[in-house]
């Protein structure tokens, strides 16, 4: 059964959500998170989130500087974040620890 979140209660299920995922910062209606890998850990981290990301149909922005990966989701046109870009965060998250994983 899916429960149907709207309003007020939306908000603070996506915040609630959101404070769950440690390393992520909230910017407007865009969260962040910026990760130190080396190129091979970039290259598949970028490749797992393609799949999860396609699957979902986003589009986050994923970017390398130096030893730095920098991993952006939503809009940031106005639009507020979605369970979807939510659930995307997460399972970056997963993915980051599967190619950091010793």
């Amino acid at each position: 059964m899916r429960v149907l979140f709207n309003g007020r209660a939306k908000h603070d299920y996506l915040s609630d959500a959101l404070a769950l995922l440690s390393g992520w910062t909230r910017e407007g209606e865009q969260i962040r998170r910026t990760l130190v890998l080396d190129d091979t850990q970039h290259a598949a981290l970028t490749e797992r989130v393609a799949v999860v990301a396609d699957a979902l149909r986003l589009r986050p922005d994923i970017s390398r500087r130096a030893d730095r990966t920098h991993i952006k989701v939503g809009h940031g046109d106005g639009e507020p974040l979605t369970e979807g870009e939510v659930l995307l965060a997460a399972r970056i998250e997963d993915a980051v620890r599967a190619v950091t994983a010793p």
